[in-house]
């Protein structure tokens, strides 16, 4: 069994619990528009108040992605980012990035690498974690295995329609934290979040050794104060952010990445 206490994600968020703070970590697009942008990004959000990034490794046929996404998924392609290069773009920023990084993956560049291999790419690079939305539960039971022997933590998601004691299957093998989708369907931005998801939040807690972090569909800073009062560790921000950085001019990307980090820290952080 790993040891929960010996991750840097896990220490984030015990630290967030003894001061009272919501967990905020935004959700960006490896190499959208470039890696060199992606990694002031970073840095910006880690200034603005990020307590962890989610770093996507862009894939040309994503399931849980919505077009704001997958369009920004595409742009990383035409780009020309692999996942080496993301990896590289992470490493060189060892010693100024001080905040854990969880890696969004799918099965397939995974499987095609390799997963002793990935991991032990990913750990050497200085990721934390790793989200992997299209594997199945019981071929994550083996990568997290694999994972943790490199000190990663395999973050594994509930979705609304996960039959309870599946629910809490997952919730016992995921580790770090359990990610709660808060939608059927893919990402992206919704003008209001599910009022099932409160239950769900409540009823996750009661089963999961670890803290639940909920994403998909938080737009805004209203969101983010909505599931920090449902009782959440944490709110994850992808599709608002990456159409900010999107709508942005190209000088101009990882300050409007800040501010938009700035003002969803500011409401995370309302009593």
């Amino acid at each position: 069994m790993p040891n929960q206490q010996s991750s840097s994600i896990a220490q984030r968020f015990e630290q967030l619990k003894q001061d009272g703070r919501l967990a905020l970590m935004p959700f960006l697009m490896a190499g959208d528009p470039d890696l060199s942008v992606t990694a002031d990004v970073l840095l910006s959000l880690q200034r603005a108040g990020a307590d962890m990034v989610e770093l996507g490794m862009p894939y040309s046929d994503p399931l849980a992605d919505g077009p704001v996404i997958q369009a920004a998924a595409s742009r990383a392609l035409a780009a020309g980012t692999t996942p080496k290069g993301v990896l590289d773009m992470l490493r060189s920023l060892k010693g100024q990035l001080q905040i854990p990084v969880i890696l969004f993956t799918y099965s397939n560049p995974l499987l095609n690498v390799g997963m002793e291999a990935f991991c032990q790419s990913a750990a050497e690079a200085g990721a934390a974690g790793l989200v992997v939305p299209d594997l199945p539960l019981e071929e994550a039971e083996r990568l997290s295995t694999i994972a943790e022997r490199y000190g990663l933590d395999l973050v594994l998601l509930v979705a609304p329609t996960t039959p309870q004691d599946r629910m809490g299957r997952i919730a016992t093998c995921s580790r770090g934290f359990t990610y709660l989708v808060s939608v059927t369907g893919v990402t992206g931005e919704r003008a209001q979040m599910e009022s099932r998801v409160e239950g769900l939040v409540q009823q996750l807690k009661q089963t999961s050794p670890v803290p639940v972090a909920v994403g998909f569909g938080i737009s805004g800073a209203e969101q983010v104060r909505q599931v920090r009062g449902w009782g959440a560790d944490g709110a994850i921000v992808g599709s608002a952010l990456v159409k900010r950085m999107a709508a942005a001019s190209p000088g101009d990307i990882a300050q409007e990445a800040g501010r938009f980090c700035a003002e969803l820290r500011a409401a995370a952080d309302q009593p």
